[in-house]
């Protein structure tokens, strides 16, 4: 008796310590984001005067002060949303379709070198884009297509890291003999794996859809190097511009401008959140 009354004290105490240790981490992660929401609603003095998380009644002012003064811009804001959405969206699709295609490819199928192409695949995801991208400048530039949205676009399709996520996935959760099956009753394979293998692997193409959106959006490195109209810059261009001269002193017009960039992000994340838990869980687990 007296040890069950132990091990349960014991207990209590590591949950309360973990839900004490979730919470602070909860709290430091949220703080950024409850910052700069509340900096959105304040003016440029009343920043400068301190950190505070109540907000104020400035938003309106602030957002008209942004339309305003982004006359004088290279670019608007609305123009910047609509390039990032021209790329993140086609880019989010063939990164998450194709590799998705890739790991079913490498999953199903029996092929020669298919240890070494999954090997090289793997290779790929450790080397930094950065370290190639001098190389890509110059292919990209020998084909006329240096200032446009493909090399933004197109090369989004090889994602080692999506490829490797959705072979994980399939392991845990996709039968060989569904697909026997399915070509037995006559599915031919790309009729196979649109109707019956993306369905089931929706939470895994769902959590990859959430993850590259966020990363095709904050893209900043290769837009930067990429795009040299003004008129094509991106959201996160636009962001960098804010640190100008003609804004640095109203801190309440940058803050205003950074929510506005953050706004896309929440909604795919709400519309697709249902399916992280699902899709982390079972994708790290072979079954």
């Amino acid at each position: 008796m007296t040890r069950t009354k132990s091990y349960s004290a014991s207990l209590k105490r590591q949950t309360f310590i973990r839900t004490a240790v979730c919470i602070f981490f909860c709290a430091v992660s949220l703080f950024p984001f409850l910052l700069l929401v509340s900096n959105a609603t304040r003016t440029s003095d009343a920043i400068k005067a301190g950190i505070s998380l109540i907000p104020s009644t400035h938003f309106l002012e602030n957002w008209k002060n942004l339309l305003l003064k982004q006359n004088g811009m290279q670019i608007t804001l609305q123009r910047a949303a609509l390039n990032s959405l021209i790329i993140t969206v086609p880019g989010t699709f063939c990164a998450v379709y194709f590799s998705a295609m890739t790991a079913y490819g490498i999953h199903v199928y029996n092929f020669k070198f298919k240890k070494i192409a999954w090997a090289f695949i793997m290779a790929i995801m450790m080397v930094p884009s950065q370290i190639t991208v001098i190389g890509f400048y110059r292919f990209m530039l020998k084909l006329g297509l240096v200032d446009t949205y493909i090399p933004l676009i197109v090369p989004a399709i090889a994602s080692p890291a999506v490829v490797f996520f959705m072979k994980q996935y399939m392991e845990s959760t996709l039968s060989i003999e569904m697909i026997e099956a399915a070509r037995i009753d006559g599915s031919g394979e790309f009729s196979t794996f649109n109707r019956i293998i993306l369905p089931i692997v929706k939470p895994a193409v769902a959590t990859q859809a959430i993850f590259q959106f966020i990363a095709q959006w904050n893209n900043l490195f290769t837009p930067t190097i990429m795009l040299t109209s003004d008129s094509k810059k991106t959201l996160p261009m636009f962001v960098q511009l804010l640190s100008s001269n003609q804004f640095r002193t109203d801190y309440g017009v940058v803050y205003v401008g950074l929510f506005v960039t953050i706004i896309p992000l929440v909604i795919v994340y709400l519309i697709l959140s249902k399916y992280i838990v699902a899709g982390v869980a079972l994708g790290g687990v072979k079954g």
